[in-house]
């Protein structure tokens, strides 16, 4: 008979296993000195996230991610740019009329315009995005610097006599002179923004820049000590959630990250690895993190973007193994010698699956949960058949199925194909496109 161990004693052996392993995280010269202890989390999935070109919520959507994330405790969710359309105006203010605990914030450009259509949506925060590099203000904007400084500070102080809190997120800031940048940061807290967004808006950031940075803003005497300094980075290098760790580890906070990364170009900082990050690195809570994984495959089904097999956290290998070296590590030393944490605490769970790299433990393991009895002779067939099992299925087929749902993928597109627009154009203007191979690829620059 074969004598199993109790559960309470392999929960024992795993804590031991545990206390086994060192921790550099935890040696005091690596405890950021300036990190808060508390930090809020401020979501972008609905307005940066929603940018992913052809993702396009609808209302009933935005509620469903809405729930989960009021939920598991995110402090503040942007929920859309009403300025955009009519739809997305309405989209906004049915989401600010629900009773969420969460912030409920709608970004405006420093236009008169645009924040009248985010105060008449009733939000409880408006962010006020405005471009500060010289490039934005000489050549895109063309605008002299003292006249942006006169709009933000027009713009923060009208959001505020309207009661509703106002923000200032300075667009390309990692690329803007300190001196400039403090500037409008100055100017934008002494008419009244609560909180200062710094947005590395191309990713061009190193972490240690990062660190530089942040540290400048948060140190500097022009800067009230009240005042919430928040980053806000991209992904373009696929730097964004260790430049949002950087900015937190000198005192920042309410770090915008969007859920599976999702957002323009190359996405944003992943709400599911700058908290399991917090949780688990630093040792700080965040928000609940056990309807983490069900956000992410909510997300997922409703941008209609399927995440990379191996995206960190969420992504469908993260807790898989097939390797019989890891497997054996696992099954002898516990979940601790190959995973980070535990999976159960986002809501998921960890898979063994059979192929070439499989070995004698995990059959033997696989047994075992099947009450079968073998003998190593029978192991040692079974893992033999397996391991000539996987030249039985042809790259061909392999390669034949990625290019189909790749293709689905781009046939599921939800913007206007060129196609479209050009028909559009040539309705309006009468005229009609002399290069057809403008009619079915997107515009080049």
């Amino acid at each position: 008979m074969r004598e199993n161990k109790s559960i309470i004693e392999k929960i024992n052996e795993i804590k031991e296993g545990r206390k086994l392993l060192h921790n550099y995280n935890e040696l005091k010269e690596n405890i950021p000195p300036r990190m808060v202890k508390k930090i809020e989390i401020w979501d972008e999935t609905l307005r940066d996230g929603e940018q992913t070109p052809g993702v396009n919520l609808s209302l009933e959507q935005k509620i469903d991610m809405i729930k989960i994330m009021d939920d598991m405790g995110i402090a503040v969710i942007v929920v859309g740019y009403p300025a955009v359309s009519d739809k997305d105006k309405s989209v906004v203010s049915n989401i600010a009329r629900e009773n969420f605990d969460a912030k409920i914030a709608a970004p405006a450009r420093a236009h008169p315009d645009d924040i009248d259509v985010a105060i008449d949506c009733e939000v409880d925060e408006i962010p006020v995005f405005y471009p500060i590099s010289d490039l934005s203000l000489k050549m895109v904007l063309k605008i002299e610097k003292e006249k942006a400084l006169q709009k933000i500070e027009k713009s923060i102080q009208y959001i505020k006599d309207h009661g509703i809190a106002a923000d200032f997120v300075p667009v390309d800031a990692s690329r803007t002179p300190l001196n400039n940048l403090l500037d409008f940061c100055e100017v934008a807290i002494n008419a009244g923004a609560e909180k200062i967004d710094i947005a590395d808006t191309v990713g061009y950031l190193r972490p240690q820049s990062t660190k530089f940075l942040f540290n400048k803003i948060i140190t500097s005497k022009r800067i009230s000590s009240d005042t919430i300094i928040s980053p806000h980075c991209h992904n373009d290098f696929g730097l964004a959630t260790a430049n949002t760790l950087a900015a937190l580890e000198e005192g920042a906070n309410y770090p915008h990250v969007t859920v599976n990364a999702f957002g323009e170009r190359s996405g944003n900082a992943a709400l599911e690895e700058v908290v399991l990050a917090l949780d688990c690195l630093y040792g700080i809570e965040t928000i609940k993190t056990d309807r983490l994984y069900e956000l992410a495959e909510v997300t997922e089904a409703y941008f209609g973007l399927p995440l990379s097999v191996h995206k960190a956290v969420v992504g469908v290998n993260s807790f898989s193994h097939e390797s019989g070296l890891h497997i054996h590590a696992m099954v002898s030393g516990g979940p601790w010698a190959i995973e980070p944490y535990n999976p159960r605490k986002i809501g998921r769970k960890r898979y063994f699956y059979m192929g070439k790299y499989s070995g004698r433990t995990t059959i033997k393991y696989l047994l075992d949960q099947a009450n079968i009895d073998a003998t190593e002779e029978q192991v040692q067939k079974i893992l033999e058949e397996v391991k000539s099992e996987p030249s039985k299925t042809t790259r061909k087929e392999a390669i034949k199925t990625m290019k189909m749902i790749k293709n689905k993928i781009r046939e599921s597109y939800r913007g206007i194909r060129p196609a479209k627009f050009w028909d559009i154009v040539e309705k309006v203007t009468g005229e009609k496109a002399k290069d057809p191979y403008l009619m079915d690829k997107p515009v080049e620059l």
